[in-house]
């Protein structure tokens, strides 16, 4: 298991291998509002888990207010989640998102229901939701999928295949599995 401190740096190398607007380390650090929102999320995912549910809400109600992006410390993330801008993601109590998968700014990973279930979407290793999106309900984004900007996704999305679109439909034929092996490339 990392380190707080070895997941910062696993970050840092992430924003890197993510974003080619990324100069410097320092930079990174100071002005990646996804990142800062990702930090503070864990830190009120581990109060959540540890019962001291209302502390979790607040630190991410302050991480809300800081940094534009919500994230309930309810939900579960995997290892070098990116989120790119990150103004006004949200992503509720029950998703839950796998290694190596991205946001871009403007994503709602939002629930269908008011019952006390599963009701957020789950994105699995390696998706990739574009700007403006919207994943509504207990669904499945597969392995290496990508959802376009601006899509509304009600259904779940094969791996490695591509949705467009209001409702979201499918786009070209689905990629064989030619990426590379996540959570490979990315420098130490």
């Amino acid at each position: 298991m990392l380190s707080f401190i070895d997941r910062i740096r696993e970050d840092v190398r992430t924003a890197f291998a993510k974003d080619p607007a990324a100069k410097s380390t320092i930079e990174v650090l100071l002005t990646y509002p996804g990142l800062h929102a990702i930090w503070t999320y864990r830190i009120a995912n581990a109060l959540w888990k540890r019962d001291h549910r209302l502390a979790g809400r607040l630190l991410s109600h302050l991480a809300r207010f800081l940094t534009g992006v919500e994230i309930h410390p309810g939900a579960e993330i995997g290892d070098r989640f990116f989120i790119d801008h990150g103004a006004g993601i949200v992503i509720g109590e029950t998703a839950e998102i796998g290694d190596d998968a991205m946001l871009y700014q403007g994503v709602t990973l939002g629930g269908d229901s008011l019952e006390d279930k599963k009701r957020h979407p789950t994105l699995e290793d390696g998706a990739t939701v574009g700007s403006n999106a919207t994943v509504l309900g207990p669904i499945t984004i597969g392995e290496g999928a990508s959802v376009g900007a601006g899509s509304v996704v009600l259904e779940s999305v094969p791996p490695n295949c591509t949705v467009v679109g209001n409702p979201a439909k499918l786009v070209g034929e689905c990629q064989e599995d030619e990426s590379i092996e996540l959570g490979s490339g990315f420098p130490d």
